[in-house]
């Protein structure tokens, strides 16, 4: 009788391209935020954007002695995404544009000014050994996907492909490791040069296109005879775009974070400045998971910072290894807090946060990447000294 294949279990994670509504928003508000500190690196800005149908309505609460030409940054932002023709659905030239900002409250400001939290709130770091970059492998999988399909279409590779654009990508784990990758699936916004016959599902050739240039090159011996692969599902994706679905700043926090691989306190990121914890407090959480993994004391980390508004000291500081560590989380509670700062000026001091870094950070991923001063493991060997009297 033949033994039943060893299977072992699923995990996938999703993510989107730069033409994605909820992403042109994200990239909007940070643009503005970016755009402000380059002139007050002491602004406060809380920029939402909202997308829908040929609209863009930008709001929030901005306090800042910047001088700025909002309209023109709009633009300029939705013109390098990729929306320059109609044909598009969506078009920088021609979409209107409204403007809603108001003053931050005086009521927080009061709190923010003497050192306070901008906002009560949990914030969630995470890392593991599963990648380089010590991230989860499905969502790193799935952003490469999206960034390669962003620069086929804009060195013109695959010259019918849209801004709009999803990935999905589903990995086997075997011994709690990734094995393979069992399904993928990308939807990409296209022109109608590449519909078969029909007009209702492009061609068998521009899926091949699409396998090629795309996903091969990304995922490589990660896939093998039975890995399932999806290309535009519904068939065809001609209209996408602000056209298809309205977007809205902050709705993909999954997406910006862990791939759901870890928990989520539930605060957004773009638009907002670093006296906000839900932004600047993540990626503080993020910097302690990544080094204490990069030291060897542990297989995967997650922290979780808390926060009161108005008071600079977080409320609590929980280090959990997962068994997978050298050392129990509880006692490495004091090493964090001995050797990282916590307070929403230490972090934002220690973290060069009050630099124009942030419309970088909106599309792909905010970790993962070695463009941003919390992806440097520079506390690792100093975690792996303090430790060692304790292992």
């Amino acid at each position: 009788m033949k033994e039943k294949e060893e299977r072992g279990w699923f995990f996938t994670s999703e993510s989107v391209t730069e033409g994605h509504p909820d992403k042109i928003c994200d990239i909007v508000s940070d643009s503005i935020l970016d755009a402000i500190l380059k002139q007050d690196d002491k602004a406060r800005v809380a920029c939402e954007t909202f997308v829908s149908n040929g609209l863009l309505v930008v709001g929030g609460e901005i306090t800042t002695k910047a001088q700025i030409n909002k309209r023109e940054i709009i633009k300029n932002a939705i013109k390098n995404i990729g929306y320059t023709d109609s044909k598009f659905g969506f078009d920088y030239k021609t979409c209107a544009i409204i403007d809603t900002i108001n003053e931050q409250s005086p009521d927080i400001a009061q709190g923010v000014d003497t050192g306070g939290a901008g906002d009560q709130g949990l914030m969630i770091g995470f890392a593991c050994k599963e990648t380089k970059e010590l991230m989860p492998l499905p969502i790193m999988l799935a952003h490469k996907l999206a960034l390669r399909l962003a620069e086929v279409r804009k060195k013109n590779i695959l010259k019918y492909l849209g801004p709009d654009g999803k990935t999905q990508v589903t990995v086997e784990y075997r011994d709690w490791k990734p094995y393979r990758v069992d399904t993928v699936v990308l939807s990409t916004q296209h022109t109608a040069e590449i519909l078969d016959r029909s007009g209702n599902r492009i061609t068998k050739k521009a899926k091949q296109e699409i396998f090629d240039k795309v996903i091969k090159p990304v995922l490589g011996n990660l896939i093998d005879k039975k890995t399932i692969i999806h290309i535009n599902p519904t068939g065809k994706f001609i209209v996408g775009g602000p056209q298809a679905d309205t977007g809205l700043t902050g709705r993909k926090i999954i997406v910006d974070t862990y791939g759901g691989m870890a928990a989520h306190g539930g605060g957004a990121f773009s638009g907002k400045d670093s006296t906000k914890v839900d932004r600047s407090a993540c990626y503080m959480a993020r910097h302690i998971a990544k080094n204490i993994v990069a030291s060897g004391i542990a297989e995967k980390c997650t922290v979780q910072l808390a926060y009161a508004i108005g008071v600079a000291e977080p409320v609590s500081v929980m280090v959990d290894t997962h068994h997978s560590g050298k050392v129990a989380g509880n006692l490495l509670e004091p090493i964090v807090r001995k050797l990282f700062p916590l307070t929403p000026d230490g972090i934002i001091k220690y973290l060069d946060l009050r630099k124009p870094v942030f419309t970088k950070t909106a599309a792909y991923g905010h970790f993962g990447r070695k463009d941003f001063k919390w992806e440097q493991t520079n506390k690792a060997d100093e975690i792996k000294k303090l430790t060692e009297i304790l292992i």
